[in-house]
C-alpha cells in the first residue's frame, strides 16, 4: 500500500472513530448521562478522540525522512455524589497505529486501557475565611495555576496522573490555596515491542519518586480587578526502586507569577519565574553515585492586546527561557528540566513533532489569535529558538555538541492551530500545522539528520459526551 493510500485510509478511520460514540453522546439525550435515565447523584462524562499526524523531515538524532501516526484516545469518567463526599473513577484507553520503527513512540503516546483516576473527594467544613474547601485522595490528575509545574495535558495522547493528596481552598474573596503531596504513576507498557502492539499492562505508582507543593493564588491583587498574583514552593525527592532507577533528584523550586487574562480593549500580560536548587546524579545508571549541585531557572513573559472587534483579534509578544548546563564537567547541573508541567501552550504542537520543550531554551516570539465566533478560533505563533547553553542538549532532538562548536540557534519555529465546533459542545474538529526551519545548531550538531526543513500537520476530531 502506498504512503498516500495509507494516509487517506488513516484519515477516514479517524473520522469514523470520532463519530462512533456511546449513546450518552447523543444530542437528544444531552450530556452527563441525562439520556440514560441515571439518578441525579451519578454523573458520566468522557470523550472519544482521533488524530492523524504526518511529519516530513525528521529532526531527531537517528531519524530521517518522514513519519505518520494515527492516535486514538477514549476517556470515561464516572462520579457518584454522596453529598459529603464524591467517588470518581476515570478510564483511559490510548492507542497508536500506522507507526513504524522510526516513529518516536513513548508511554506518552500509547497506554491501552487503564485506570487514569480513582479517588474520593471530601467536601470539608470550611475554616474561617474560606467558603469552599475539599480534600481529594487517590489516583488523580493535577492542574494548578499556569500548569507549568503540574498539568493535565491536552494534546498528548496519554494523560499523566498521580497518587496524591490534594487540598484546595477558596476564600471568600476568591483567593485560592492549593496543597498537595503526590507520587507519579508510571505509564505502562514502556518497552517498544509492547507499545508497537498496543499491549495492555497496568500502570503503577512510583513510590520512589515523591513530590509536594504549596501554591497560593491571590485574586484581584492590590485591589486591581482580574490581576492574579501567585507564589509557590514545590519539592521533589527520588530514590531508586526495584525496576525504576532515577537520577536521585532532590529539588526545591520556589516561584512567582503575575497575570491578567485577555479581554477586549485591555492589555493582558503574564510573568512567571522559578528557581530550582538541590542535587541530582548525572544519569539514572546504578553505578552513577556522584551528586551534582543543581542551580537552574525558568522565566516566562508575555504582553498582549485584544482588539474590540467581533473577531476578537489578539496580538502578543512572548518570551520563554529555561536554563541549560553550561559545563558538563564542572560538577554542577544547570538544566531546568521539564518534569510534570505544560509545554504546548508556550512552545507549540507536540505529538510526533514537538521540537521545543522548557529545558535549555531561549526563545522570543509572537502570536496572533482570532475567534470569529463562539464555535471557531485560530492562532499563529512564531519562535526564534536558541539553546540557552550551546554545550548542553537540544533535549527533544537528543542532539548535543559538548564542545559548543555548532552554535546555539535551533531555528525558526512556526505553529498554527484552528478549532471548530461542528456540533456545539459535542463534536469538535481541530487542524494544525507546524514548520521548523533549522538554524546553525540543527544543521551542524554531531549525529543530526540535518533536514532542509521539518513540516508537520494533523487533523483531529473529538466527540465529547
Amino acid at each position: 500500500m502506498t504512503a498516500v493510500k495509507q494516509s487517506l485510509r488513516a484519515f477516514a478511520f479517524a473520522i469514523v472513530a470520532s463519530l462512533v460514540t456511546p449513546a450518552i453522546a447523543d444530542e437528544r439525550g444531552g450530556r452527563h448521562g441525562e439520556g440514560l435515565g441515571l439518578p441525579d447523584w451519578l454523573r458520566v462524562t468522557g470523550e472519544v478522540r482521533a488524530r492523524y499526524e504526518t511529519l516530513d523531515g525528521q529532526f531527531r538524532a537517528g531519524g530521517g525522512g518522514g513519519d505518520q501516526i494515527l492516535v486514538l484516545r477514549s476517556l470515561a469518567l464516572v462520579e457518584a455524589d454522596a453529598g459529603a463526599f464524591t467517588l470518581g473513577v476515570e478510564f483511559q484507553d490510548s492507542r497508536a497505529y500506522l507507526d513504524d520503527p522510526g516513529t518516536p513512540i513513548s508511554p506518552g503516546i500509547v497506554n491501552p486501557l487503564d485506570v487514569l483516576q480513582a479517588y474520593i473527594r471530601l467536601d470539608l467544613q470550611d475554616p474561617p475565611g474560606f467558603e469552599e474547601t475539599s480534600l481529594t485522595l487517590g489516583r488523580q490528575t493535577l492542574s494548578i495555576g499556569s500548569q507549568r509545574v503540574l498539568e493535565r495535558v491536552d494534546m498528548a495522547n496519554v494523560i499523566a496522573s498521580f497518587a496524591a493528596l490534594y487540598w484546595r481552598g477558596v476564600t471568600t474573596h476568591g483567593d485560592e490555596l492549593h496543597v498537595t503531596a503526590f507520587a507519579p504513576v508510571a505509564r505502562l507498557p514502556d518497552d517498544l515491542p509492547s507499545m508497537d502492539d498496543n499491549r495492555m499492562s497496568g500502570d503503577e505508582e512510583q513510590w520512589g519518586r515523591r513530590a509536594w507543593g504549596v501554591h497560593w493564588r491571590d485574586r484581584n491583587f492590590a485591589d486591581i480587578d482580574d490581576l492574579w498574583a501567585e507564589v509557590y514552593l514545590y519539592g521533589l525527592h527520588e530514590q531508586d526502586a526495584s525496576g525504576a532507577p532515577t537520577p536521585n533528584r532532590d529539588y526545591l523550586q520556589p516561584g512567582v507569577r503575575l497575570s491578567r487574562a485577555a479581554r477586549p480593549g485591555v492589555v493582558d500580560f503574564e510573568f512567571e519565574a522559578a528557581r530550582r536548587t538541590g542535587s541530582r546524579r548525572q544519569s539514572s545508571a546504578p553505578g552513577d553515585i556522584v551528586d551534582l549541585k543543581v542551580d537552574a531557572a525558568m522565566l516566562y513573559a508575555h504582553a498582549g492586546y485584544t482588539f474590540d472587534h467581533p473577531w476578537r483579534p489578539r496580538i502578543a509578544l512572548d518570551y520563554i527561557y529555561a536554563s541549560g548546563d553550561s559545563d558538563p564537567l564542572d560538577g554542577r547541573y544547570g538544566q531546568f528540566e521539564r518534569l510534570f508541567g505544560a509545554r504546548r501552550a508556550d512552545l507549540g504542537n507536540t505529538g510526533i513533532h514537538g521540537p521545543l520543550t522548557p529545558a535549555n531554551i531561549n526563545a522570543p516570539g509572537w502570536r496572533i489569535e482570532i475567534a470569529p465566533g463562539a464555535r471557531i478560533d485560530a492562532r499563529l505563533a512564531y519562535k526564534a529558538a536558541f539553546l540557552a547553553e550551546s554545550r548542553d542538549a537540544w533535549v527533544d532532538a537528543r542532539l548535543v555538541d559538548p564542545q559548543g562548536l555548532s552554535g546555539s540557534f535551533i531555528g525558526h519555529a512556526w505553529d498554527l492551530r484552528s478549532r471548530l465546533w461542528l456540533v456545539a459542545h459535542s463534536l469538535r474538529m481541530e487542524v494544525g500545522a507546524s514548520a521548523l526551519i533549522p538554524g546553525g545548531f540543527a544543521r551542524r550538531a554531531p549525529g543530526g539528520p540535518r533536514p532542509a526543513r521539518t513540516l508537520f500537520g494533523y487533523v483531529q476530531l473529538t466527540q465529547s459526551f
